[in-house]
């Protein structure tokens, strides 16, 4: 006999107390929870669910990058990694965060689906708010047992940018050019990396010179920093050292940015166990 069978049977069918009909009904609650091991990087991805129906046909947000929905990302992905966990890194492209927690991060005993309900309610509740209409995530864990794998998994979505940027302004040049939505995705079927940013110079654009945020997504993480303070027993002006999220417009590519993330894993993970 099982041991949630042990655990129900002896109450079917009988009179209960509370603390018993509580005791029951946990074991069914509960039977599915799975805990990431000690040891165990931990990476949440949250996607945004029909948001290109969000952003293009409900709230009209410019085509194919805007930065107030960017500002509005970003802004989510900062209140996430100050609401009670111990986050290294964030890390937002398109309508997507990633976050990366420190290696001891211990919340709800490393329940998985704590985890999951927990960050895409209070993603889709915050972005709700910066929106004025309902917006929704989904989470899903990554589970890393070392830190070339957490290095592989962000130089995985930081191409993945890379992509998605390219053939968006491809796309979305096609479309204000007349063509129909068929039409341009069935222009770029099977297109190469350079096909498609030919198609873009011949329409007057060079990739190369779009922002750097849209092509590689924008990286938030930790930074110390000096305040001017006063101690408030001797009433002397002093330097007080001070923590806050730095948002990067800016990141490398490939190889430099695979180091990037080696080097916040190693430095930054100490000071947020710290």
């Amino acid at each position: 006999m099982s041991d949630c069978w042990k655990a129900v049977s002896p109450w079917m069918g009988g009179e209960m107390t509370f603390d018993e009909l509580d005791e029951k009904m946990r074991v069914f609650e509960t039977a599915a929870d799975y805990c990431v091991l000690p040891g165990i990087f931990m990476v949440a991805r949250l996607d945004g669910r029909s948001f290109t129906r969000l952003t293009k046909e409900v709230c009209k947000f410019e085509a194919p990058f805007d930065e107030r929905f960017r500002d509005m990302m970003i802004a989510t992905t900062e209140s996430l990694m100050i609401s009670g966990f111990q986050v290294i890194y964030g890390y937002m492209e398109s309508d997507e965060i990633s976050l990366l927690f420190a290696l001891n991060e211990r919340q709800f005993g490393r329940k998985l689906r704590k985890y999951n309900s927990t960050l895409a309610a209070e993603a889709s509740a915050k972005f709700s708010l910066l929106l004025g209409q309902v917006a929704t995530f989904d989470c899903r864990i990554s589970q890393l047992p070392n830190v070339e794998l957490v290095v592989d998994y962000f130089r995985w979505r930081n191409e993945d940018a890379a992509r998605n940027a390219l053939s968006a302004y491809c796309y979305w040049t096609l479309r204000k050019q007349g063509q129909s939505e068929q039409q341009a995705t069935s222009r770029l079927d099977g297109l190469s990396v350079s096909a498609k940013n030919e198609l873009l110079f011949q329409h007057g654009l060079n990739f190369n010179d779009v922002p750097n945020w849209q092509k590689r997504g924008v990286g938030l993480y930790w930074e110390q920093y000096d305040k001017p303070a006063r101690n408030p027993i001797t009433g002397t002006e002093v330097v007080a050292r001070r923590r806050r999220i730095k948002s990067d417009f800016d990141l490398p590519m490939k190889g430099e940015y695979g180091e990037f993330v080696r080097r916040l894993v190693v430095v930054k993970g100490d000071e947020v166990a710290a």
